[in-house]
């Protein structure tokens, strides 16, 4: 589980489409020379350190080897030659990297893992996630533990990759906010005292309700992520775990129960879908479709993309 990495620099606006264009048009080893990635990209050093970092965890590119990165085919179809959506233009490639960064089976980034996953409250405070961050790193550590400066930084990252920051920032590259800002999924809705001194604190909530941008072509690309990132064994998944268990699509997305009993409903007479469901009063299920995707195993990048596709395929239907 990481910890750091970001250098404490949240994600900025320009950062990734900035760096697929020096990753690939300019074919570039990764951030080996980092003198080099400084002058073209017009960042410090710390800067190239945390988008290295930044485009590894939100699954546009891959370490091959020590300060190496080969850029992943979800970053070709985003920014690519044709691409869906190469300025970041589209909320619901947000989305798509926001699923990224909190669906890790491997490496998984701490604050995403504890509070998009597993946090079983709608709100927490600073202290209450740092608590939580250092059980996590007791557990993760045999008993050792992370320096609360590390743990810091790294809640804030994470708070200001959704909230808003200061607006007195001097720097224009310092006041850009996080592209994830958009999504509003996080807010602060008010304050009490909470903390170790007794001080009030800034209390956040997430915001569970209907996300449009989320499309029923996107929801079915992150079902089927789910699947084959999680556990490919498993055929089956119960409505509890699409809609509110860690690493599914209704807990990452925050989505009411209700709004995912009515996307996974519609997979119940549609027969070339990918899934079926079965709503049932005691435990309904839902099932790969193995007739469609028999050979999704031995294709899975292939899928996936195909998939993806479809997402960009249709306006976005707002109320």
């Amino acid at each position: 589980m990481k910890f750091s990495g970001h250098e404490s620099f949240p994600l900025r606006y320009p950062w990734l489409p900035k760096a697929y264009l020096y990753l690939n048009e300019l074919n570039t080893p990764g951030f080996q020379d980092e003198e080099a990635a400084m002058v073209a990209m017009g960042l410090g050093k710390n800067m190239v350190f945390s988008l290295r970092f930044w485009m590894e965890v939100f699954g546009l590119a891959v370490q091959t080897e020590p300060r190496t990165l080969q850029l992943t085919p979800f970053a070709h179809a985003i920014f690519g030659a044709g691409g869906l959506d190469p300025f970041l233009e589209d909320p619901r490639t947000l989305w798509l990297l926001h699923w990224n960064i909190s669906v890790r089976p491997q490496d998984p980034l701490c604050a995403w893992d504890v509070l998009v996953n597993r946090w079983p409250k709608t709100e927490f405070t600073r202290s209450e996630a740092l608590a939580a961050f250092l059980r996590e790193s007791e557990r993760q550590q045999s008993g050792k533990q992370h320096s609360t400066v590390t743990l810091t930084q790294h809640f804030d990252v994470f708070l200001r990759t959704y909230v808003p920051g200061r607006s007195n920032i001097s720097s224009l590259e310092e006041s850009l906010d996080s592209p994830l800002v958009e999504l509003a999924l996080i807010e602060q809705v008010g304050e009490r005292r909470s903390g170790p001194d007794g001080r009030p604190e800034a209390i956040y909530a997430f915001r569970r309700s209907e996300k449009p941008d989320v499309t029923p072509e996107m929801f079915t690309y992150c079902l089927e992520r789910m699947f084959t990132d999680m556990n490919r064994e498993e055929a089956t998944r119960t409505f509890r775990q699409v809609a509110v268990e860690a690493y599914s699509p209704g807990q990452v997305f925050r989505l009411p129960e209700d709004d995912v009993r009515e996307r996974l409903e519609m997979y119940t007479s549609h027969r070339k879908a990918p899934f079926i469901y079965h709503p049932s009063a005691v435990q309904s299920i839902l099932v790969r479709n193995n007739a469609v995707i028999k050979d999704m195993l031995e294709r899975h990048e292939t899928h996936l993309m195909n998939l993806l596709r479809t997402v960009y395929q249709t306006e976005i239907a707002h109320d």
